[in-house]
């Protein structure tokens, strides 16, 4: 586990949710250097670390690549970038990154940070920790959940209720929304999330954990969620 699961960072300067010019240079730049015949692998890193544009509009549906400015959805943007050259990587090899996070280079400790820059790093680590493992960390307590109603007897095991988030967050789910939404300035009827904000809400509960759990507690529930993700995965790291 990362010594600390989460540093501010300040990801991109720009705010605005248009491709700005350097994007578009950043998109002339790998397809030239992947016809070039470059090694891919290292041509998209280093793509994505030139990315600049924090959320756009593309292909119908909003993406964002970043989250409260801090977190860094680093697979969104290759899936994105995968768009603009699928004619000149293999599919199989992209595949495996953007399923596993499976590197397409040789992964030494320092390799992604030297690549990306500390504060894209930092903030993809920012990422797998308060998006991922938070997810990861919510389906466990789900499991141990029904392990109890099945202890005790219960038949239904598909509905878990707010139990887990009672004993994460000590609050209802829908009282989470709410405080969500409303601190979001999100629509407060709206029911459903589309997957941006999602994960928006799963990162919004990560930092709800930092600000109100002891730092041992926080360390409990964080070494829960890699324990799993070790068992789903076989790696607690976003990069093998």
């Amino acid at each position: 586990m990362d010594s600390e699961i989460f540093v501010p960072v300040d990801v991109f300067g720009y705010k605005t949710n248009t491709m700005v010019n350097v994007d578009i240079d950043t998109i002339s730049f790998l397809r030239r250097r992947l016809m070039m015949g470059l090694p891919w692998g290292q041509v998209f890193f280093e793509a994505i670390g030139m990315w600049t544009t924090p959320s756009e509009e593309f292909m119908g549906q909003t993406n964002r690549y970043v989250i409260q400015g801090e977190a860094f959805d680093w697979m969104l943007l290759a899936q994105r970038l995968y768009c603009e050259v699928e004619d000149l990587i293999p599919a199989k090899s992209m595949e495996r990154l953007l399923l596993r996070g499976e590197l397409p280079f040789r992964n030494s400790v320092n390799e992604p940070q030297k690549i990306l820059g500390f504060n894209k790093y930092r903030a993809v680590l920012n990422y797998w920790y308060g998006v991922v493992l938070e997810e990861c960390l919510i389906l466990t307590v789900e499991d141990e959940v029904r392990k109890d109603m099945r202890g005790s007897g219960r038949a239904d095991l598909d509905d878990v209720g707010d139990e887990p988030f009672l004993r994460i967050y000590a609050k209802t789910r829908s009282n989470l929304v709410k405080e969500f939404r409303k601190e979001m300035d999100y629509p407060l009827r709206r029911i459903s999330f589309d997957l941006g904000q999602y994960k928006e809400f799963l990162y919004w509960l990560f930092k709800l954990r930092l600000r109100y759990w002891d730092p041992a507690r926080v360390a409990s529930d964080t070494r829960k969620a890699l324990a799993s993700m070790l068992l789903i995965r076989g790696s607690t790291s976003p990069f093998y």
